[in-house]
């Protein structure tokens, strides 16, 4: 299982990107701007959770650490 975080800042396109925490990315937001988004055994789970519980925002998997969840 790995942790997974969602930036709380949108990209310029409006996503929200999700995040590798136990695996790292050089693209990680700052601490000040991470939720958990709690242990997950992919990035797939990681965004339906956020999709599902941070209603409105629009979720993306970050391009270099989850990239198979990365849609935009």
């Amino acid at each position: 299982m790995n942790e997974f975080i969602i930036n709380k800042n949108s990209q310029s396109n409006g996503d929200r990107e999700v995040h590798n925490k136990t695996q790292g990315c050089r693209y990680m937001p700052n601490i000040e701007n991470q939720v958990s988004l709690g242990l997950h055994s992919s990035c797939h789970g990681a965004v339906n959770f956020a999709k599902q519980n941070l209603s409105g925002m629009r979720v993306n998997g970050c391009y270099y650490c989850c990239n198979l969840c990365h849609t935009s």
